[in-house]
């Protein structure tokens, strides 16, 4: 969607969050934000403040369904919401895998969004317009990691499911886009104790969203070049695929 005017935004405290308040945040614009980190929230609102927007905070957990569908409807009430962002999530770097983490990964990164775009799109269908953005990964496109099951898992659940929203919605005016980041530089990729290839900063990684989001596209996948990699992968008969994904 081109100049949206009224965004709300899922996990704004931090990383590519709030990359993106700030990127779109100037005069005439109204952002809804939440978070769980209340300090790092009002750090981000302030900053996007001083730079003309109207912001609305609240510290929401996104597994709170009901929490979240009034939070968003009262923001739609305020001010109609053209652009919401589904982009809290959570991943297992640099905490020891086990099954109550896996399930938490999988309870933030897949249901905190369904938690967010089921009541978007209630409201955006009445009015046939609007766009709702799912973040994904580029670990939800390639064979599973043997280091982060669930956390790939969640992300190729959410790419999917956008998908296929996509075209569900097509004919209710309401776009639907997908993004899939490699390595940014955020608070979660800091604790990685290992090598991520063709690493991005955060504000490059915002400037391509909004550029993808601004024309629509379905599907906004980079840096190309590990894109490029995992297709280059993908083509690989799948016995293949496994052996070297085992042995990243």
């Amino acid at each position: 969607m081109k100049n949206p005017k009224s965004i709300l935004i899922t996990g704004a405290s931090s990383g590519i969050g709030e990359a993106l308040a700030k990127d779109y945040a100037k005069p005439g614009i109204v952002l809804s934000l939440t978070g769980r980190n209340q300090e790092r929230l009002a750090e981000v609102a302030v900053a996007c403040e001083q730079q003309g927007a109207t912001v609305a905070t609240t510290v929401l957990d996104v597994k709170d369904a009901a929490q979240l569908k009034t939070w968003i409807e009262a923001r739609d009430a305020a001010v109609p919401l053209d652009l919401v962002i589904a982009n809290a999530g959570i991943s297992n770097a640099g905490t020891e895998r086990n099954e109550q983490f896996d399930r938490e990964i999988f309870t933030i990164n897949l249901f905190g969004v369904l938690n967010t775009v089921y009541p978007a799109i209630s409201i955006m269908q009445q009015r046939q317009h609007g766009q709702i953005v799912l973040m994904s990964s580029m670990a939800g496109i390639i064979h599973g990691f043997p280091r982060a099951p669930a956390y790939c898992a969640s992300k190729a659940a959410v790419k999917s499911f956008g998908e296929a929203l996509r075209n569900k919605l097509r004919s209710s005016g309401i776009e639907v886009s997908v993004v899939c980041p490699g390595f940014i530089k955020t608070p979660l990729t800091r604790v990685n104790k290992y090598h991520m290839p063709f690493l991005m900063t955060v504000e490059k990684a915002s400037q391509i969203i909004i550029r993808g989001l601004a024309s629509n596209k379905g599907l906004i996948a980079f840096p190309w070049q590990m894109r490029f990699l995992l297709w280059i992968l993908r083509l690989l008969p799948h016995k293949w695929a496994e052996r070297l994904v085992a042995g990243m």
